[in-house]
């Protein structure tokens, strides 16, 4: 006796995608704040001293050396 038995992907193609696009995103988010924290050094946040404070007390936070 023999079942025919349909064979369905685990994961819909589309969430798949999905999935990989959310995750790119995060991790180009996530290496652009580290860029600005770590070693921008102020070359971005020249235009006001609001965004640059908030980068430096950022690298004495997570123990990046500053100066």
């Amino acid at each position: 006796m023999s079942t025919s038995t349909s064979s369905q992907p685990l994961v819909h193609p589309a969430g798949t995608t999905r999935l990989l696009w959310t995750v790119l995103a995060t991790v180009v988010l996530l290496s652009l704040l580290a860029y600005l924290v770590a070693f921008d050094q102020g070359a971005v946040s020249r235009s006001g001293t609001y965004l640059h404070e908030l980068m430096h007390d950022g690298r004495h936070l997570l123990g990046v050396p500053c100066h």
